[in-house]
């Protein structure tokens, strides 16, 4: 399996909490997490402006066109060994729920992460060991 890299918000605690927690499982070391908000984020070279990586999760399967939205999770998921999860976010008949929810909460993110980012951020630095380079 290629290795893998998600573009996230850094700014956005429940993303943050996703990433630690994808951090904690990544004992393959397929996974890779680059702050869109970081001057790690080269916009040009993945071919994405910061707007577009904003408005929706991107990732990039190393040497191929990088995907956005509910694709990368099951990506993300199948190289963090969780299975069910990634059978989930892969299933096409699944993607007229996951695809307008998971737009709705790309569109929402920063006002629903405000009122469940933090509890949920202080429960996975609380659960997963921290790693370097955590957000």
């Amino acid at each position: 399996m290629k290795p893998f890299t998600l573009f996230y918000d850094g700014a956005c605690p429940l993303c943050q909490a996703e990433i630690l927690f994808l951090q904690s499982r990544n004992q393959a070391g397929l996974l890779h997490f680059v702050d869109i908000n970081s001057a790690q984020y080269d916009p040009q070279t993945l071919g994405v402006s910061c707007e577009e990586a904003l408005a929706s999760m991107y990732g990039q399967i190393e040497g191929e066109p990088p995907i956005n939205g509910v694709a990368v999770f099951g990506e993300a998921y199948r190289r963090a060994n969780l299975p069910l999860m990634a059978w989930i976010f892969s299933r096409r008949w699944m993607m007229p729920i996951l695809g307008p929810s998971y737009r709705f909460f790309a569109k929402h993110r920063h006002g629903i992460s405000g009122f469940f980012g933090p509890p949920l951020l202080r429960l996975v630095k609380a659960r997963c060991p921290s790693k370097p380079n955590s957000p």
